[in-house]
């Protein structure tokens, strides 16, 4: 019983899945949303302005124009809105969706009063087609129908004779409840499709030995920043001394056991940092946005040769793993990764033939 009330509560409040899971892929569901939001906002655009223009004309529509002259105006700036001026995962965005669905409800209520003859089919379409326009956590969607059924039981009570009230109602609980049912289903189903498809870019993204970035989620991670930049990062390009001799040494399973401990520890060491990986061979890049003072550079590399000479260890206890490392600092100047990467490797290359160089910045 207690597992079945677990899911159940997870399908409610998750869309059929755990919190922790639901939190990792809502901004992604979000994002996707807003798409949704934009195109609905320009058919209420174009459907209203239709409605609008047709009430000039036709007399048993006239009843509506004012209504639809407001509908119109509101989906005329929403459209300009979603597209031009809100962002894929601003907040704003997602409390406007339920703003214009709100206003949905509210002018097919207005339709019911004006003709208090027939049952309120346009809004009882409303309670289950706009839960089609959500990714969301189904019982706010849930709470909105039933706020906006009960609201417009109300209103038209006094409006509409008794049997046809009571039609409504019937239809209203029966169309809420289907919307409620509708919305948890099809959001659980999107929900595990953002799941699944979220899975096959960590796994396309993923170096298979250390589990950090590999080289193509390096170069596409580091020219989005470049793109959307505040001109501040550091580009870290490490190098593994003479790990061929390691590799010939005791073996190329004691050198993957070297570039997984090198992995592990930059994963801990840069743990606040988005952008960790292993470029290639015993190549890693590490990016840190948000820096570009030489002496965090310097300090950060100086950390790197003595803590990889500590603890990363060989079969050998007395052979130190040592790192060479070429840094970059941005400050705005380079426009793609290659052209900030081109400089840690000359920095790279230029370390590598002075004696006792660990670390050279560009």
């Amino acid at each position: 019983m207690r597992k079945l009330l677990h899911k159940l509560k997870n399908y409610i409040c998750y869309c059929g899945i755990e919190k922790d899971e639901y939190n990792t892929i809502k901004k992604e569901a979000y994002i996707s949303n807003f798409g949704v939001w934009k195109v609905l906002h320009i058919l209420m655009f174009a459907a209203f302005g239709f409605l609008f223009i047709g009430s000039l004309f036709s007399d048993s529509m006239k009843v509506n124009m004012v209504t639809y002259l407001v509908a119109f105006s509101y989906s005329l700036v929403s459209s300009i809105l979603f597209l031009f001026v809100f962002k894929k995962d601003a907040l704003i965005a997602q409390f406007y969706i339920y703003l214009s669905i709100l206003l949905l409800f509210v002018i097919s209520a207005l339709i019911a009063t004006k003709r208090p003859d027939n049952l309120a089919v346009t809004f009882m379409v409303l309670l289950v087609l706009t839960p089609m326009f959500m990714i969301d956590k189904p019982y706010y969607m849930s709470i909105v129908l039933i706020i906006a059924s009960i609201i417009f039981l109300v209103w038209i009570k006094d409006v509409k004779s008794h049997e046809n009230w009571i039609g409504d109602m019937v239809n209203a609980i029966t169309f809420c409840s289907i919307g409620i049912f509708i919305h948890i289903i099809s959001n659980s189903i999107r929900i595990k499709e953002f799941i699944y498809m979220r899975k096959i870019n960590i796994q396309k993204d993923t170096d298979d030995l250390t589990g950090l970035m590999n080289k193509g989620a390096i170069i596409r991670n580091i020219n989005e920043f470049l793109a959307t930049s505040n001109n501040k990062g550091i580009l870290f390009m490490l190098d593994v001394n003479k790990f061929k001799s390691i590799n010939d040494t005791y073996g190329h399973d004691v050198g993957d056991d070297v570039l997984k401990q090198i992995g592990e520890y930059l994963a801990n060491k840069f743990s606040k940092s988005r952008i960790i990986g292993r470029f290639g061979g015993d190549e890693f890049i590490i990016f840190v946005e948000g820096e570009n003072d030489l002496a965090v550079a310097t300090n950060l590399a100086k950390d790197i040769c003595k803590d990889v000479a500590k603890y990363i260890k060989t079969p050998d206890y007395n052979r130190q793993v040592n790192v060479t490392i070429g840094i970059a600092i941005y400050r705005g100047e380079e426009k793609y990764y290659s052209e900030i990467f081109k400089k840690a490797d000359i920095a790279l290359y230029n370390a590598k033939n002075k004696d006792k160089c660990d670390y050279l910045i560009y």
